[in-house]
C-alpha cells in the first residue's frame, strides 16, 4: 500500500528526490550505506491522486503570479519571445485551461512515449558498479511499466528555431508584498541574445562571461563568493542606487542557447534601466580587463568544485552529462577549458551574439517601455545607446 511505501522510504532512505527541468528529468535516492532495498513504485495513480496532483499544480500557477520575486516567470517569457512557438520556447508551467484535461490516459501516454530506455541513464553515486549493474537487471529488466509497453508515437525530436522578439505582460505589480511592509512597485525587464548549446567548444567561454557579468539584487549582502567585482555590480547597481536588480543568467541546452540579464526598476525609469542593460550587453564586446577575467574564471572554478562535493550534484551532473554526450568530462578537465579561455575568445563569442536578435520579456507598468525596434537598434550600436524619442507633449 501507499503507506508501506512510505514508511519503508523515510526507514531507510534519506531522501526521495524528483525533480522535472525543462529538458531533463531527473529521480534521486539516497540509499543508507548499511541497508539496501529494492521498492517497487508502480506508476498507476487513483483518482483521488490525481485529483490532488491537479490542485497542486493550481496552487503552484496562483502562486507564480502573486510572488514578488518574477524571475521563473520572466524567464518562461523570454524563453516564449526567443523562441516563438518551438520546442524550448513552448510553456513549461501548464496553462490553468489544461489543468482539469490532465487524467490517467493523458500521463500514460506521456509516460508511453517519453520514458524509453534510449532516453534513460541509470546513475549512481557512492555505490560499486556491479551492485548497480545487479540491481538494474533485477527489478529493471522484464517489468512491465504500468503505461504498457507499446511503441512510442508522437515524440517531437524538433531542433530550436531561434527566432528573437517581445513577449510583454501588463500587471499591476503595487500589491505584491507579502507582508506588512509594502514593496515598492517595479517593473521587470529580461533581455536575452543566442548563445550556443552546451555541445559546442564556446559553452565555456559563455559561462566565463556569464560569470564576469554576475549580478544580483541591491539588498545581496556582500562577502567574499558574492560577485561583488562583476560588472553588472561595479557598472550598474553600484552607479544606479534606483536599481533594484541587475543579473546575468545562461541558459544552455542541447541545441542553443540562451544568454539574458534581468533587471527591475521603477516604472517611471524603465527607459533608463533598458539602456543601462543594452550598454552592458555592448560593452561585452569591447576590451576585457586580464584581472576581471581571471577572477571571473576563477570564481566560475571555485563555483564548480564546490557544488561537486555534494553527491546529488555529483548525481545530476553524470545524469545530464551521459544523457547528452554519452560520455562525461571529469572536474579537472573543466578546469583545464576554463584556464584556457583567453580575453580575445570572450570578444568573439559576444560579438557573434550581439549579430543576432534579442529577445525581451517585460512585466509590471510598462508605460515607459521602449519600442523593441530601438532596443534591437542599441544593441547594433557601437554605445548601446537607444534612439532619441522626442515627444511635445508629455
Amino acid at each position: 500500500t501507499k503507506r508501506n511505501i512510505l514508511v519503508e522510504l523515510l526507514t531507510f532512505w534519506k531522501n526521495w528526490h524528483f525533480r522535472l527541468l525543462r529538458d531533463l528529468t531527473a529521480k534521486m535516492k539516497f540509499c543508507l550505506p548499511w541497508r539496501s532495498t529494492g521498492v517497487s513504485v508502480i506508476a498507476r495513480p487513483r483518482d483521488e491522486e490525481i485529483e490532488m496532483a491537479r490542485m497542486a499544480v493550481q496552487f503552484e500557477l496562483e502562486d507564480l503570479n502573486m510572488r514578488p520575486d518574477p524571475e521563473p516567470l520572466l524567464t518562461e517569457m523570454v524563453h516564449e519571445a526567443a523562441y516563438r512557438e518551438n520546442t524550448v520556447g513552448l510553456h513549461r508551467f501548464c496553462p490553468a485551461e489544461n489543468v482539469r484535461k490532465m487524467d490517467r490516459d493523458v500521463l500514460h501516454a506521456y509516460l508511453r512515449n517519453y520514458y524509453t530506455p534510449d532516453r534513460m541513464v541509470l546513475a549512481g553515486v557512492g555505490v560499486e558498479h556491479a551492485q548497480l549493474v545487479e540491481c538494474a537487471r533485477k527489478y529493471l529488466l522484464g517489468t512491465c511499466p504500468a503505461w504498457g509497453t507499446g511503441a512510442a508515437v508522437h515524440v517531437d525530436r524538433s531542433v530550436a528555431q531561434y527566432t528573437g522578439g517581445i513577449v510583454k505582460l501588463e500587471r499591476d505589480m503595487s500589491n505584491v508584498s507579502l507582508g506588512p511592509t509594502p514593496f515598492p512597485e517595479l517593473t521587470h525587464i529580461m533581455i536575452g541574445l543566442e548563445s550556443c548549446s552546451f555541445l559546442e567548444g564556446d559553452f565555456i567561454p559563455f559561462a566565463v562571461l556569464n560569470m564576469m557579468m554576475g549580478g544580483g539584487g541591491s539588498f545581496s549582502a556582500g562577502g567574499p563568493g558574492k560577485g561583488m567585482f562583476t560588472r553588472l555590480y561595479l557598472n550598474v547597481l553600484n552607479r544606479h542606487h534606483w536599481m533594484y536588480n541587475a543579473t546575468s543568467y545562461h541558459h544552455s541546452y542541447e541545441d542553443t542557447g540562451l544568454l539574458c540579464i534581468h533587471a527591475s526598476a521603477d516604472p517611471r525609469q524603465v527607459r533608463e534601466m533598458v539602456e543601462i542593460v543594452t550598454r552592458e550587453f555592448v560593452l561585452m564586446a569591447g576590451t576585457v580587463d586580464v584581472v576581471e577575467l581571471e577572477r571571473a574564471k576563477t570564481q566560475l572554478t571555485s563555483m564548480l568544485m564546490m557544488n561537486l562535493e555534494a553527491r546529488p550534484v555529483i548525481f545530476e551532473d553524470v545524469g545530464r552529462q551521459v544523457l547528452a554526450t554519452r560520455s562525461r568530462k571529469l572536474p579537472h578537465e573543466l578546469c583545464a577549458l576554463i584556464r584556457d579561455v583567453k580575453p580575445e575568445d570572450i570578444k568573439r563569442v559576444a560579438s557573434k551574439m550581439l549579430r543576432g536578435k534579442p529577445a525581451v520579456a517585460a512585466l509590471g507598468d510598462l508605460s515607459e517601455l521602449p519600442a523593441y525596434e530601438h532596443v534591437q537598434a542599441a544593441l547594433a550600436s557601437r554605445d548601446g545607446r537607444l534612439p532619441r524619442v522626442y515627444r511635445l507633449f508629455r
